[in-house]
């Protein structure tokens, strides 16, 4: 894929492909029948619609993983994402559900309590996966903390959170999903390369 010319408008991009995928429109439209506070669908989701169209091959299915991600503290507990998981299969029983309220996850990963899902998304792994989507009132939006660039130039960079003795978590991701073999122009960025 063509690194994006600097005035090209990589949001636009991103809401006109998924636009155009009529499976990730309907995943966004149940995710939105929850009302969920801060919710959207993030990581593969996006990130496999945007590298196979880089590719130039249709977004393959993306059922085997969504991720469910939204910020409630009040409501931070495995149980109530496991009942929103049901819920999202009477909506869309072919999918693999994942729910993670941000709201309880720093304690798993070792992090200091997050802020929102925003603040989450800055915890993970690589920048070109720390994005999501949401369908709110039928209109897409993007959340991308260390915004698309990556995500489009299709390159792998940890996150600050994942640099220095932590960047092995996001070459055994690379080695464990086989990116580079699924999508042989996507690089990956120094201290990786």
């Amino acid at each position: 894929m063509t690194p994006p010319r600097p005035d090209f408008d990589l949001g636009a991009a991103l809401v006109g492909l998924l636009h155009a995928d009529a499976r990730r429109l309907a995943l966004l439209a149940a995710v939105e029948a929850l009302a969920l506070p801060d919710g959207w669908i993030g990581a593969g989701f996006v990130r496999a619609a945007v590298w196979d169209a880089g590719h130039g091959r249709p977004a393959a299915d993306p059922a085997d993983d969504i991720d469910v991600v939204w910020f409630d503290p009040t409501r931070a507990t495995a149980d109530h994402d496991r009942a929103l998981e049901a819920r999202l299969a009477t909506l869309a029983p072919a999918v693999r559900w994942s729910v993670k309220n941000q709201a309880r996850m720093h304690a798993r990963n070792g992090d200091p309590p997050y802020r929102s899902t925003a603040d989450a998304l800055r915890h993970w792994p690589e920048t070109a996966t720390a994005v999501a989507v949401r369908r709110r009132d039928g209109a897409l939006d993007w959340l991308a903390p260390f915004g698309l660039d990556d995500l489009f130039a299709m390159t792998i960079r940890p996150t600050p959170a994942f640099a220095g003795d932590r960047r092995t978590v996001v070459l055994d991701r690379v080695r464990d999903k086989r990116w580079l073999e699924r999508w042989p122009l996507a690089r990956l960025a120094p201290p990786l390369a």
